[in-house]
């Protein structure tokens, strides 16, 4: 986000916005429009006056933005016009008409975090930068917030770079994702793409609550995967033919309550209202699994209980022993587990 703000410089390669080089242009040329964790209100401005200063950077000279004698200025009187229209336009988007003139410590968070956002967009920027803007919020004025932030990229038609922490706000508000860990990108793609089908364990493992069950498998040399010695239906086919250790990913939503399937003891049920969890331990390597089922579906299962979970091997993913996925699988006719 630095880079492409202009504050930092490149090692190498180019920064393109709306295909224009920008690698080398200060960040004032760059015409791109920052929101931050923190708010960064001027305290003894107004909400209007606030939403107004890059207005008044932009459009008015230093003599035209003195108090007093900046009002009589020639040419102040139309420039303070047209910025008052623009202010007013951003306030009504994000549904600030009524506090144009109070001051921040009058604000809630989230009112305060509307007000840094009405500053981004009355710009009209060719991209907006945000940085977690909405961490400081509660969970219900977050989900209404984030909304709003859709609507406004949609209505502004520029590019946004959102950076967060929160996967439920990545998945519902991007177009693209690009997941980044220690300062690598380990993938870009679509938010669907990033759930069901992500090149790198680690992806896998950060994407989704609750989490992906991981079991450690086995590749033998005909390209079975195995778990604790068991048969899971997965086959490693064509180029990637490899053997050894490997990872066997499910999502809780893709096990399921079986007569045949991986063997486990129940820990727990947790009832979330529109599903519930079954917490359990892998018999053969000890390895906690999360299950989701239908919120109708209420077992009798005290802890310690016994249980075999079934799952579509369709649906498993297969990942080497660095993390890398393994696309090239086939389904065995008839996995058995137990």
């Amino acid at each position: 986000m630095r880079l492409i703000a202009g504050i930092d410089r490149p090692d190498g390669g180019r920064i393109l916005i709306n295909g224009r080089d920008v690698t080398a242009l200060r960040p004032a040329a760059r015409n791109v429009a920052m929101v931050f964790q923190s708010y960064a209100l001027y305290p003894h401005l107004t909400v209007a006056e606030n939403i107004a200063v890059p207005l008044s950077m932009r459009r008015m000279g230093v003599a035209q933005r003195l108090p007093l004698i900046g009002r009589i200025w020639p040419g102040s009187r139309a420039a303070r016009r047209g910025i008052a229209e623009d202010v007013r336009s951003a306030a009504l988007a994000l549904g600030l008409t009524n506090l144009l003139e109070r001051r921040p410590s009058q604000l809630s968070g989230g009112q305060r975090q509307r007000v840094a956002l009405a500053r981004a967009i009355v710009r009209q920027p060719a991209a907006f930068l945000m940085d977690e803007p909405l961490s400081n919020l509660d969970a219900a004025l977050r989900v209404h917030t984030r909304r709003e932030i859709v609507e406004i990229h949609r209505r502004a038609g520029a590019a946004t770079l959102y950076v967060t922490h929160d996967q439920s706000e990545a998945l519902t508000m991007a177009d693209r994702v690009a997941v980044m860990q220690a300062g690598e990108i380990l993938q870009v793609a679509s938010p669907r793409a990033i759930y069901a089908d992500p090149d790198d364990l680690r992806v896998a493992t950060f994407i989704g609550s609750p989490r992906i069950n991981t079991l450690p498998a086995e590749i033998d040399g005909h390209g079975l995967t195995r778990v604790a010695g068991f048969p899971t239906g997965v086959r490693l086919c064509g180029a990637e033919r490899i053997t050894g250790a490997a990872t066997l990913a499910l999502r809780p939503e893709d096990l399921y309550l079986a007569d045949g399937g991986i063997p486990a003891t129940a820990e727990g049920l947790e009832f979330l209202g529109e599903s519930l969890l079954l917490h359990a331990r892998h018999v053969g390597t000890g390895t906690a699994l999360v299950v989701r089922l239908p919120p109708e579906l209420v077992p009798d299962l005290p802890p310690g209980s016994r249980v075999t979970l079934g799952f579509d091997p369709a649906r498993a993913l297969l990942f080497d022993a660095r993390g890398r996925r393994l696309r090239d699988t086939a389904v065995v006719p008839e996995p058995s587990l137990v």
